[in-house]
């Protein structure tokens, strides 16, 4: 009976060992040798904590402890390291004999698994990560697309279609207008599709505001024109911020068309944008004279997604949770200051 029992020990594919209650190999098979390239003699020689991996030496300690107190241990895993440095994961299974102080063990090597298993996980990270930065982008896209796409709709309100005399030219801009309203649609579906935002891919460099502003004014012409919207800007304090250039246009974007959208009735906008350094912040300030906010009544869901506070004006409640978004995704803030009908003041914060 021995011999065959010595047998199965010698020529098991699985590591086989016996430890005592000192923490010492005492007997440890070949395929253990084979497996992590030191000679039994060095196995039985050091203390078994001397082959663990420095991360898994406490969790192995628990173990151990949980052994001593005459508890069969099954799949514990652990790290090794073999004698050439590599790290090799084994699954153990595990009897005490306490009478003996003796504790019979097997392990597996479960290294190629545990290697397939990060793997997968690397590549799903990789995976949610490129979905969350095509979301965001597409939402993003989508919805600073509206602002052009609304402002083309607004010149076929203004246009008079009865001061043109040739028909051909009439059915074209009827198409252009009929194309127009299909784009817009197809952007609000799109919206309301998309629930939720990953972090923007981070391009820091040198913003400066004046040609931001200049920007987006560009693009509003017609919607600031039509308003009679004034604008102010002053930007002595300071020109420029280290940030991500299309998020401070989308910031901009967005504030200028909520205050020309959110205005009060019978009186013209006016939006002041400035800057200025705070307790060593570089700060950016918008500040309307237009409907405001109610905060005590909704202070906490301003910049919440799909949030709207204005029934008849038409939009998504995205344009705030936008730019929260990512303006905090890189480290900054925004602050509100609002009451009913006496405008509102954004004071966005950004980061040293």
């Amino acid at each position: 009976m021995k011999v065959k029992l010595s047998h199965f020990f010698e020529s098991s594919v699985d590591m086989l060992c016996i430890a005592n209650y000192d923490g010492y190999f005492v007997e440890v098979n070949p395929a253990f040798v084979n497996l992590l390239g030191y000679s039994k003699e060095e196995l039985l020689l050091k203390k078994i904590n001397e082959f663990v991996f420095q991360e898994d030496m406490e969790s192995t300690q628990r173990m151990r402890e949980d052994i001593h107190k005459n508890r069969a241990l099954m799949h514990f895993q652990n790290r090794y390291v073999s004698k050439s440095g590599h790290l090799v994961w084994l699954s153990w299974s595990a009897v005490p004999v306490d009478d003996e102080r003796l504790v019979y063990a097997i392990a597996k090597d479960i290294t190629h698994e545990m290697e397939l298993k990060k793997e997968r996980l690397d590549e799903l990270n990789k995976l949610k990560n490129f979905n969350e930065d095509l979301i965001r982008i597409n939402y993003t896209t989508s919805h600073d697309l509206r602002a052009p796409v609304n402002n083309l709709l607004s010149l076929f309100d203004v246009l008079d279609f009865g001061q043109i005399e040739n028909e051909d030219t009439i059915q074209i801009l009827r198409y252009m207008e009929i194309s127009a309203k299909g784009v817009k649609e197809s952007l609000e579906n799109y919206l309301d599709l998309i629930e939720d935002i990953g972090k923007d891919s981070i391009d820091l460099s040198e913003v400066f505001f004046e040609q931001i502003l200049t920007k987006v004014t560009n693009t509003l012409g017609s919607l600031l024109k039509g308003s009679n919207t004034k604008l102010i800007s002053d930007f002595s304090a300071c020109k420029s911020v280290i940030f991500d250039s299309a998020c401070i246009e989308s910031i901009f974007l967005n504030l200028i068309t909520n205050s020309i959208k959110y205005c009060r009735l019978g009186i013209a906008p006016i939006i002041e944008v400035r800057t200025q350094i705070k307790e060593g912040h570089k700060e950016l300030i918008f500040k309307d004279n237009g409907q405001g906010f109610d905060m005590v009544k909704n202070g906490d869901k301003i910049f919440g997604l799909n949030q709207r506070f204005n029934e008849i004006q038409e939009g998504k409640g995205v344009g705030l949770y936008l730019i929260h978004s990512q303006i905090t995704n890189l480290g900054g803030n925004i602050l509100l200051e609002s009451e009913p009908n006496k405008g509102a003041i954004f004071q966005i914060i950004f980061p040293n």
